[in-house]
């Protein structure tokens, strides 16, 4: 099945090799020394993920332009395909958490502006969040990039296969569809990619044999925002 297929049928694939072994070493000194502290996640003490990768590291943003990368974005969302955002996770045995059964629903932006269709709003860490219109979500792509093997045992993500052509689901509606549908786990080899659309169902478990499990997580779209509305990393 072709991904552009695949991603519209059940919403994800998983790509083996998209990293090569000196990519994975540049990316981890990267995330090692180039972030910035203030962007950086912390549970206690430990350090769990990052903000801002695109507008904060030169190595995300080579990455996110790079032709592998590139070669999984264009078949999906077209040629004019670009980055609009950049996260960091993790999960150790210090930072282990589990995540509830939700969908990616809103976009970083620049600045708030009263748009139509657009709400509501949220600010994270400082920067405006919205929810766009439904065909802004349908027509984006995550790509989660991993710098290490995810495993059963190492809090992989789940997914429900084709909940995202429900649109924006609400909350009882989620715990209706996650009771009815069989959870897919989706274990990722050191290097692989896994794409996702952002409205599908997505939840992972607290790892139970806790080791790295390192994303990085790249957010494409294909179109400008409207209404003077700008996207925070592009």
């Amino acid at each position: 099945m072709s991904l552009s297929k695949a991603l519209t049928e059940d919403g994800y694939a998983i790509v083996p090799g998209v990293l090569t072994a000196e990519t994975i070493a540049s990316l981890t000194q990267a995330l090692d020394n180039e972030l910035p502290t203030d962007d950086i996640l912390h549970k206690g003490t430990a350090v769990y993920g990052a903000r801002n990768l695109l507008r904060d590291s030169a190595a995300i943003r080579a990455l996110a332009t790079s032709a592998n990368v590139r070669s999984l974005a264009e078949p999906v969302l077209g040629a004019k395909a670009f980055a609009v955002r950049g996260l960091f996770f993790d999960k150790t045995p210090s930072a282990n958490w589990p995540v509830v059964w939700h969908q990616d629903r809103t976009v970083a932006v620049r600045e708030k502006r009263d748009v139509p269709g657009f709400g509501p709003w949220t600010v994270k860490a400082g920067v405006p969040h919205v929810q766009p219109p439904l065909t802004i979500m349908e027509n984006m792509l995550t790509i989660r990039l991993h710098v290490d093997e995810c495993q059963e045992t190492n809090g992989p993500l789940r997914i429900i296969a084709g909940s995202h052509r429900a649109g924006f689901v609400d909350d009882k509606s989620i715990q209706s569809l996650t009771k009815e549908a069989r959870p897919v786990t989706c274990i990722v080899p050191q290097g692989g990619a896994m794409l996702m659309r952002p409205l599908l169902l997505h939840s992972s478990a607290r790892a139970t044999k806790p080791n790295h499990r390192r994303v990085i997580h790249l957010e494409f779209a294909a179109t400008p925002l409207t209404g003077g509305l700008e996207w925070f990393e592009q």
